[in-house]
């Protein structure tokens, strides 16, 4: 079941967004105020967010930009074009102004979420129970996201691209050091070490292993 997240402090519309919501099959969980949408953001994972802009403590403008790996629909009074067009290009997919049909929303958050699953199984990456979204450049271990190095997230795509094919130390420093400079032969075993602790914490085992004088790859439980 497709969950989404209302953002609006407005009661009584918050209230019909939810009912309609509900009807149609969708889980539902609510924010009144921008500071409370962060606060469930950082504990739930929503399939889409609807956000209003007029919110008390953070508005919606500044919540924008901290909404990462789902779709956001701005749900507005404010029609100006130039406003609308800056919150499409600052990370919205879509702007609807407010009053609006439910039946037209429902429209647009159905497309909405068939266009991000489309595009997220085009990006998603996974070994064993190891899921990576990299659109987003995160990792997930039975669901659970790990928060990882940019050089950590770099060395664990190319392993997991490469299943359990030995990856030869060499070529993963030259592949590294192409997106993080900040990994040298002489720091690549210290990251390795961090990954496999990350890895090790959220998975309850070792993922990578060590071939001697070779390189690295994944290994199964």
């Amino acid at each position: 079941m497709k969950t989404i997240l209302i953002v609006d402090d407005d009661i009584h519309i918050g209230n019909a967004l939810e009912e309609a919501l509900r009807q149609e099959g969708y889980g539902v969980l609510r924010a009144y105020s921008g500071t409370e949408a962060i606060m469930v953001l950082d504990r739930s994972k929503p399939d889409l967010v609807l956000l209003d802009l007029m919110l008390p403590g953070l508005n919606g403008e500044e919540v924008l930009p901290l909404i990462q790996g789902r779709p956001v629909i701005v749900l507005s009074a404010k029609g100006e074009l130039e406003n609308k067009v800056q919150l499409l290009q600052g990370g919205a997919a879509d702007y609807v102004t407010k009053p609006f049909h439910t039946q037209e929303l429902l429209a647009r958050i159905a497309a909405q979420l068939r266009t991000y699953e489309t595009a997220a199984n085009r990006d998603i990456l996974s070994f064993g129970d190891i899921r990576l979204s990299d659109d987003v450049h995160t990792a997930y271990v039975n669901g659970q996201e790990l928060h990882l190095t940019p050089t950590e997230y770099a060395i664990l795509k190319i392993l997991v691209q490469n299943q359990s094919r030995i990856v030869p130390r060499s070529a993963l420093l030259d592949k590294i050091s192409e997106q993080t400079p900040d990994c040298t032969e002489s720091s690549l075993k210290t990251h390795i070490s961090h990954l496999r602790a990350k890895l090790a914490e959220a998975g309850g085992r070792d993922s990578i292993e060590t071939v001697w004088g070779i390189g690295f790859r994944m290994k199964k439980g």
